[in-house]
C-alpha cells in the first residue's frame, strides 16, 4: 500500500541522479509546472478512487490494491484501502495513524520522522510549489489527441540532514484539468509503486470530520518509536 509502505520504509541513502536531456523546452516545462501549481492552489478538497500496483525489488510480479482517497486543506489526508484488505490511513498535520480493523490495531507516528512519505504527501496536499520541493528533471508535454498524457519527473530535495528515500517521482497529468492522474514512485531500494486515480471530484465541500480519526473502543494503539 502506498502510504503504508512509505511510513514503514527505513531511512536509506540517496544519490541524486544526473540530469538527463529535457524532453521539452525549459519554457514548456515551466508552463506545465505553473499550470499544475495553479490547479492545486485552487483545490481546497479532493476525493478520488485509486488503484495501486507495487513491485518489490527482486520480484517480477507485483501486487495490486485499491481504495479511495480524501484530501482537505490544510493538512488533512485519508486513504481507505478496500482490496485486498481493509485499512484506513489518516494524516492530520504532522500526525499519522494507520488503522487495521481486522487486527483491531492503530499505529501512530509522526510525519516529519518518515522521510519517504514527505515528497508524495506534500505533492498531494499541494503545499508550496513543485519547483521548491522537487528538482524537475524532465517533462513531456503530451496531449489527449496524441494519446500521450503530459508528465513531469521530479526528485525530492533534501531537507536539512534528512536524505529522501525516494529516487524520483513521475507524474502523469490529465491534459484538461492538470490534476494528477498517475503517481509512480521509484524508491532507492528498487521498489516501484504506481498509483492511478479515477473518478476525481474537486471542491465538493468535504467535511473535516470525514478526515478525522477517532480510535474505536477496545482497539490497541501502538506508537512508533521517536527517532533522535
Amino acid at each position: 500500500m502506498l502510504l503504508r509502505e512509505l511510513v514503514l520504509i527505513g531511512f536509506l541513502g540517496f544519490t541524486v541522479p544526473v540530469v538527463g536531456a529535457w524532453a521539452a523546452s525549459v519554457s514548456a516545462v515551466e508552463d506545465l509546472v505553473g499550470k499544475v501549481d495553479a490547479r492545486y492552489a485552487q483545490t481546497q478538497d479532493l476525493q478520488a478512487d485509486f488503484t495501486q500496483e507495487t513491485i518489490l525489488e527482486g520480484f517480477t510480479t507485483g501486487f495490486t490494491s485499491s481504495g479511495r482517497l480524501y484530501l482537505k486543506k490544510p493538512g488533512l489526508l485519508r486513504w481507505d484501502y478496500f482490496q485486498p484488505s481493509e485499512e484506513q490511513i489518516y494524516v492530520d498535520g504532522d500526525q499519522v495513524m494507520m488503522y487495521v480493523p481486522e487486527h483491531q490495531q492503530v499505529v501512530k507516528g509522526v510525519l516529519t520522522q518518515m522521510a519517504a512519505s514527505k515528497g508524495p504527501l506534500a505533492l498531494l496536499q499541494g503545499v508550496g510549489k513543485l519547483s521548491q520541493q522537487f528538482t524537475i528533471l524532465e517533462s513531456t508535454v503530451g496531449s489527449k489527441e496524441g494519446g500521450e498524457l503530459p508528465s513531469l519527473t521530479l526528485v525530492p530535495k533534501s531537507a536539512g540532514n534528512e536524505a529522501p528515500t525516494i529516487k524520483k517521482i513521475v507524474l502523469k497529468l490529465f491534459p484538461d484539468s492538470y490534476l494528477i492522474q498517475t503517481i509512480t514512485l521509484f524508491e532507492v531500494s528498487g521498489n516501484i509503486s504506481n498509483v492511478i486515480f479515477d473518478h476525481i471530484q474537486v471542491n465538493k465541500g468535504l467535511s473535516p470530520r470525514l478526515l478525522k480519526f477517532e480510535v474505536p473502543p477496545d482497539v490497541v494503539v501502538v506508537e512508533l518509536p521517536k527517532l533522535h
